[in-house]
């Protein structure tokens, strides 16, 4: 066997898997070990192999792509493959995270929840749609939240017209059920928002009593609770589909752990999202935002370690709102938080900021930390942010004391009303 442009030999290794249209290998060339999809014979075509031409002359949209690099031929066996990048062990599947064989923390969740919605915003901004948005089709690292997205030989040009793959059942958007409309960007704004559900919720949005109340689940009932009469089941207004208690358990124990604003973004992804989906649905710009916000948003108990959420909207129903930990039922305190422009970063033991906390011209950057939070090494009742920038900043004191340098190195207390001057930002200190 051997890959087309650079014209080396590579060595099959081990079977890794297979899927409906091949099977992928372990193969090792003079790059190193890589990952091979082979085409069953019926799915090597002649359009297949245009597609996957088109795929690696674009180029991956970013890192997190699985994406074919080069196509592979063997002599005298018909057919073709391509070649990918190999997914590193520490990536797991989705479907261990709905088998609860791993059990990510809530900030790994709301990481991979931001990267997801980063790397859908790459691809789509390049005109390009997956059509398959599943969680059959994702990996992630349960520790970091870093994400793997494989299957891309079947992404194609927003618009483009005989795609063979319509997507994975429950993931499809309403109107590709029905016959009422093919895969595109807006269809993967769907499946998107499907996966994200089942990411925080364990749970599919639109599975509650209706679902308890299909006989025979054949394909009339599907049609009909995914595609003619969807309803989400925390649709405020129309509460025929809630999830039913000893049935929709997680969703039922899940959905109030989160601050009200993710779960607005929800209840709109799947009611004006299905309504009107040209305009209704919830964009991978709005999802990232709102990743990077949850993840800012943690607060652990110090009883259990349990995760919570600052949730700053108190007109809003939510367990984090009252400061009653939901998985040790006690009480915690919410730590200092410190809000810089329009964001609060609540700052637990181990919190980190970014260049993106303090300076809004680097956008989700999350390249090296420039501040980390710090107990007193002789008075563990005090805590300070370690200043690891190359920047000293500016801490303020709203007793009137004079300003003091914290360099490089040092670090600033957090007292409630002191201020931060981080340079592009200025930072505010609540207790």
């Amino acid at each position: 066997m051997w890959a087309r442009s650079t014209g080396t030999e590579c060595t099959v290794e081990e079977l890794l898997g297979g899927g409906a249209q091949g099977e992928v290998y372990r193969v090792r060339n003079a790059l190193g070990a890589l990952a091979l999809k082979w085409y069953y014979p019926a799915s090597a075509t002649e359009r297949q192999l245009s597609l996957i031409a088109k795929l690696i002359d674009k180029g991956p949209p970013d890192s997190s792509f699985l994406w074919p690099v080069d196509f592979a031929f063997a002599s005298g066996v018909p057919g073709f493959g391509y070649l990918m990048r190999l997914r590193e062990p520490r990536f797991r599947s989705l479907v261990e995270l709905m088998q609860r064989r791993i059990d990510p923390s809530f900030r790994a969740l709301s990481t991979a929840g931001f990267h997801l919605a980063h790397s859908f915003l790459q691809l789509h901004s390049k005109g390009l749609c997956y059509h398959d948005i599943s969680f059959g089709n994702l990996f992630l690292d349960p520790d970091t939240g870093e994400i793997l997205i494989c299957d891309n030989d079947n992404v194609t040009v927003d618009g483009e017209t005989g795609a063979g793959v319509l997507g994975t059942p429950r993931f499809m958007a309403p109107e590709v059920v029905t016959g009422q409309g093919r895969p595109g960007i807006q269809t993967d704004l769907y499946s998107l928002a499907v996966l994200l559900f089942y990411l925080f919720v364990v749970h599919h949005p639109l599975e509650g009593a209706r679902e308890l109340a299909i006989h025979s689940f054949d394909l009339p009932a599907m049609n009909r609770l995914y595609g003619d009469e969807p309803v989400f089941i925390f649709d405020p207004r129309d509460t025929s589909n809630r999830p039913v208690p000893g049935y929709h358990d997680n969703a039922l124990a899940i959905w109030p752990i989160y601050p009200a604003f993710l779960r607005e973004l929800f209840t709109r992804a799947f009611t004006t999202g299905i309504s009107d989906p040209a305009h209704g649905r919830v964009r991978e710009s709005e999802w990232r935002a709102a990743m990077i916000r949850l993840r800012d948003s943690v607060v652990c108990c110090e009883h259990c370690a349990g995760e919570n959420f600052y949730d700053r909207e108190p007109l809003q129903a939510s367990a984090a709102k009252d400061g009653i930990c939901w998985s040790c039922q006690r009480r915690y305190r919410t730590p200092f938080r410190i809000r810089i422009g329009r964001n609060i970063v609540v700052l637990n033991r181990d919190t980190m900021l970014f260049p993106h906390h303090i300076d809004e011209q680097r956008a989700y950057d999350f390249s090296a930390p420039v501040a980390v939070v710090r107990r007193h090494p002789a008075d563990p009742r005090r805590w300070g942010l370690e200043n690891l920038s190359a920047e000293s900043w500016v801490l303020e004191y709203q007793t009137g004391l004079a300003p003091r340098e914290i360099p490089p190195g040092r670090t600033a207390a957090l007292i409630h009303g002191g201020r931060i001057d981080f340079g592009p930002s200025r930072g505010e200190i609540r207790a």
